[in-house]
């Protein structure tokens, strides 16, 4: 069964296309609605879906290869892998810093209010959360 993804490409993003696809996906990943061993749509349905090229699919799905977050599997097409070994809580910290990094300069460059940012970052994080516990039921 082909998994459905559920991302929105937006031309003014600062990201690329391809990294608004790879984020899209970890994201899908991340809640459960993309679970393991769930196939992805071929590059060539993903590009038709989402409007874009088929090459720009094909270097998102590229990049989650490499992550270990999918693995092609002969003439069958590309599954959600299974849960690799956790990062040393060092690395973690290290990602998240980053990530917190990236983040708090784009919000600055868009110039919103800090009480703005908290709702909408608590909002996602009880998004996730909720999925998170929902997909730990099934």
């Amino acid at each position: 069964m082909t998994g459905t993804i559920n991302i929105q490409i937006v031309t003014g993003d600062a990201r690329p296309i391809f990294k608004q696809i790879v984020d899209g996906i970890r994201m899908e990943i991340a809640t459960g609605n993309l679970p393991q061993g769930a196939k992805l749509p071929s590059v060539r349905g993903l590009a038709m879906q989402l409007m874009i090229n088929a090459n720009t699919v094909a270097k998102a799905y590229g990049e989650l290869t490499a992550q270990g977050l999918v693995e092609p599997r002969q003439g069958l097409g590309l599954f959600v892998s299974e849960p690799r070994q956790l990062l040393s809580e060092e690395e973690q910290k290290k990602r998240l810093t980053t990530a917190v990094n990236a983040f708090v300069n784009e919000v600055a460059y868009l110039e919103f209010e800090a009480g703005d940012v908290l709702t909408e970052v608590e909002k996602a994080l009880t998004k996730l959360q909720g999925a998170n516990s929902a997909s730990d039921k099934d």
